[in-house]
């Protein structure tokens, strides 16, 4: 019997304001001394009044925008009613029925499948609600306190149709939405430091029917978001292969079994008891007809930057990089696309874009230069990050002296491994590349007059290769010219190297 997958998630955002979201108690997720940043406001001492932030809210318009989302006019918060020792309140404050942000929607840009990368997911709406404190249990399980430095601050949530199909769906989206979170600058989106989390909605149904909804809460890693939709569709296909009956239920995910249990029966919207805050008043967005109101949207969409698939349709035109070439780094069995790398790290992005601009100045041949730039960028700069596990700041090499290196290798001034020990040596001190090849007598040979004593003499210290290659063993010919690579430490052109030795033993 075939089951059909529907999917929907839930991710909550920490936001990247200075303050929390109703007082001005400092919002820092790196600080470690418990209940620090916290005020009577925060705490819900009786008689504090929350004040709204309006950066929070316009950190999530901004996401609204760039998802394409219908921004209401009005907007409003309401008291979301459950108890829990985290939650100063006895309720929180969150957005019901009027949130900042309706519909929208995010491809699965992030998808090396280009049919599967065109894929959008519709989105239901994003809102802003504040976050709770945090539960920090003993060793032996005895006690538990509450730090309640994260209470109040601003949290975003997004919540999608329930249109995704797959576990690898559902990661892509994610992932693609922690992205765009941090190319808009308003979250770090950090999963293991619970600044992004995630939770899912699942069924199995049968056609277009819809089965019993199941959520699976606090999922820490894309990995655990993919794994335990997959799981959780296997589980509940078995259940109904049996002849029985889903329950609706909140489960929780444990990564180390890799399996999904139970924690509690589901609650639904009227069990936390919604009604309008009445201590914030309604929202004024802003207006249609009129120049009130709390923003402008168009001013807003004027701070929106190159958007991730906007950028990653630009490096596939512009860098020449196809949407599934690979690299595989030093120091890593991990193969990666080149693109997600450039994606993800915007640094990556802004070195090799500011050395593409000065061989532009150079009048270097840029169609020869581009695919250069990025190949050698990656498997020498990076990977030289990867293997010896430094930062990106602790490089020396800048863009000026790595266009430089590029400029004598399009213009044929020095071989390929002459350019790799040059970025090595680079990298490392930060001296200029032209000063390395002058001082060491690295610069291209192309004389032949200079190459041909250089053969004569490896063929005369190596007359057993010599036999071999005339007795046709290749693999003889490629040894020479790696003796010939050496003496010369790289400044020979291999292919000329092959050609004089085939004329000297022919």
């Amino acid at each position: 019997m075939e089951f059909k997958p529907t999917i929907g998630l839930e991710v909550h955002a920490e936001l990247k304001t200075k303050t929390k979201i109703f007082c001005d108690c400092l919002n820092n997720p790196e600080e470690k001394i418990a209940n620090r940043n916290i005020c009577p406001t925060c705490t819900a001492h009786p008689g504090t009044l929350p004040v709204i932030n309006k950066k929070a809210l316009e950190q999530v318009i901004i996401v609204g925008l760039s998802l394409n989302s219908e921004i209401p006019e009005y907007s409003k918060f309401d008291r979301k009613n459950y108890f829990y020792p985290d939650l100063p309140k006895g309720y929180q404050i969150s957005q019901y029925d009027m949130p900042l942000c309706k519909g929208g929607e995010l491809s699965l840009f992030l998808s090396n499948d280009l049919e599967e990368s065109k894929r959008n997911i519709k989105i239901t709406r994003v809102h802003l609600e504040e976050d709770t404190g945090k539960l920090i249990h003993s060793a032996d399980g005895k006690s538990t306190l509450i730090d309640f430095n994260r209470a109040g601050v601003p949290l975003m949530e997004l919540v999608t149709e329930p249109v995704i199909h797959s576990g690898k769906e559902a990661r892509l989206f994610a992932q693609g939405l922690q992205l765009l979170f941090r190319t808009l600058n308003v979250s770090k989106a950090d999963m293991e430091r619970g600044q992004m989390r995630c939770e899912v909605n699942i069924s199995l149904g049968k056609n277009e029917e819809l089965g019993t909804k199941v959520e699976i809460k606090n999922l820490n890693s894309f990995r655990a978001v993919e794994k335990s939709i997959d799981f959780e569709i296997q589980r509940q296909k078995e259940i109904l292969e049996k002849g029985e009956k889903v329950i609706q239920e909140t489960r929780g995910w444990d990564a180390g079994k890799e399996i999904t249990y139970s924690q509690r029966l589901k609650e639904e919207a009227q069990d936390y008891r919604y009604f309008p805050e009445p201590d914030l008043p309604r929202l004024h967005i802003y207006s249609k007809e009129k120049s009130d109101g709390l923003f402008n949207l168009e001013e807003l969409k004027k701070q929106i930057p190159e958007l991730p698939w906007q950028k990653k349709q630009r490096l596939i035109k512009h860098f020449k990089i196809t949407l599934n070439e690979t690299i595989s780094l030093k120091g890593e069995s991990i193969i990666k696309k080149k693109v997600d790398i450039f994606l993800k790290h915007p640094e990556y992005l802004n070195f090799i874009e500011e050395t593409i601009n000065v061989l532009k100045k150079e009048k270097v041949d840029i169609n020869k230069a581009t695919p250069l730039v990025h190949n050698y960028f990656l498997t020498d700069i990076i990977g030289f990050i990867e293997k010896e596990k430094i930062s990106w700041e602790e490089i020396k090499i800048t863009h000026a002296y790595f266009a430089k290196v590029i400029s004598y290798l399009v213009q044929e001034k020095i071989s390929s491994r002459v350019a790799k020990d040059i970025l090595l040596k680079t990298i490392q001190t930060g001296e200029n590349p032209e000063k390395i090849i002058k001082s060491e007598g690295l610069e291209k040979i192309s004389d032949v007059s200079k190459l041909e004593p250089i053969i004569l003499e490896i063929i005369k210290n190596n007359p057993k290769t010599v036999e071999d290659y005339k007795k046709g063993k290749e693999n003889a010919l490629q040894f020479l010219v790696g003796q010939a690579m050496a003496k010369t430490r790289g400044a020979a052109d291999p292919k000329s190297l092959e050609k004089l030795f085939k004329e000297q033993l022919s």
